[in-house]
């Protein structure tokens, strides 16, 4: 099945890392980040559709995908979000893109909003999609939230502790984080297999558990010493009606606190993983956003 018509696919070498992307269309830059369990791939309703007016790199974050799986540190570092955003700006230095959009979804929200912060010169908008900043999450934790996202405790735990019980039954697994989606023709067979294919790897696994072990330590020390420092680029915010986040948090209340341009949003009528769940609903509420 042909998921990315015309799209080219590179490996693009950074500084710490390899990593896989996919390039298609003509015009204004956008980068799409995918969230966790998935790849790249997240994105095959929405990306040929915007190829058609942006230039679209579509990437595997640093230990997903075919991306690279680079040795970690006791402090979880090669896995923050500093270190995965700073991949992304090198991939766009490297295709000749100066300025761009980014548009993220669950943890490729969190390294888009890394990314936002930590090159600022280069983001000019910012969709994040059904997140709030992880501060936020972590800070704001209580029962409700910590039964909802459990993984995110399951997975920080020391290793090698997840890593064995999800190398027990990958698929198991990764089946019962893409159960909250709307229904089950949004991830067909061959979908859930091709993720599977990259996740059933035990260095996979590794990296993501250490994405998460960043997530609980170094990123949150990061994003505390920018607490006071405001962001200057328009965000979008977009979550699912049906799942947690906004549930839990005023999103776009939340996301006016991190920087002084205009934030704009709405839920969409889906769980997580808008892309899939809602494409068009998520295609529509993006182009406007991504044009002005």
């Amino acid at each position: 099945m042909i998921w990315f018509d015309g799209f080219a696919v590179r490996d693009i070498t950074t500084s710490g890392s390899v990593v896989r992307v996919r390039v298609g269309g003509v015009g204004p830059p956008v980068l799409l980040l995918h969230g966790h369990p998935e790849t790249h791939l997240m994105w095959r309703h929405l990306a040929p559709e915007l190829a058609q007016r942006f230039t679209v790199v579509a990437a595997d974050l640093r230990g997903y995908g075919e991306s690279g799986k680079p040795p970690t540190t006791a402090d979880h570092a090669p896995y923050s979000k500093r270190s995965m955003a700073l991949d992304m700006a090198e991939v766009m230095t490297a295709l000749g893109q100066d300025r761009f959009a980014v548009v993220g979804h669950d943890r490729g929200g969190r390294v888009a909003h890394r990314l936002a912060r930590d090159h600022r010169n280069r983001v000019a908008k910012l969709a994040v999609l059904d997140i709030c900043p992880t501060l936020d999450m972590y800070e704001c934790t209580d029962m409700a939230f910590a039964r909802a996202y459990y993984h995110w405790f399951f997975l920080i735990q020391p290793y090698d502790l997840p890593e064995r019980m999800i190398g027990a039954d990958p698929a198991y697994y990764l089946r019962s984080k893409l159960a909250s989606s709307a229904g089950s023709d949004v991830f067909p067979v061959e979908v859930v297999a091709e993720y599977l294919r990259h996740y059933a790897r035990p260095e996979t696994i590794h990296a993501i558990c250490e994405d998460y072990r960043a997530s609980a330590g170094i990123d949150l020390e990061h994003d505390r010493a920018d607490r006071g420092r405001l962001l200057d680029v328009p965000i979008l915010a977009l979550w699912g009606a049906k799942g947690v986040v906004g549930r839990t948090f005023d999103v776009l209340d939340v996301w006016r606190r991190y920087t002084t341009e205009e934030v704009s949003g709405a839920p969409l009528p889906c769980g997580h993983f808008l892309p899939e769940e809602a494409p068009e609903a998520t295609l529509a509420a993006l182009m406007p956003f991504l044009e002005t």
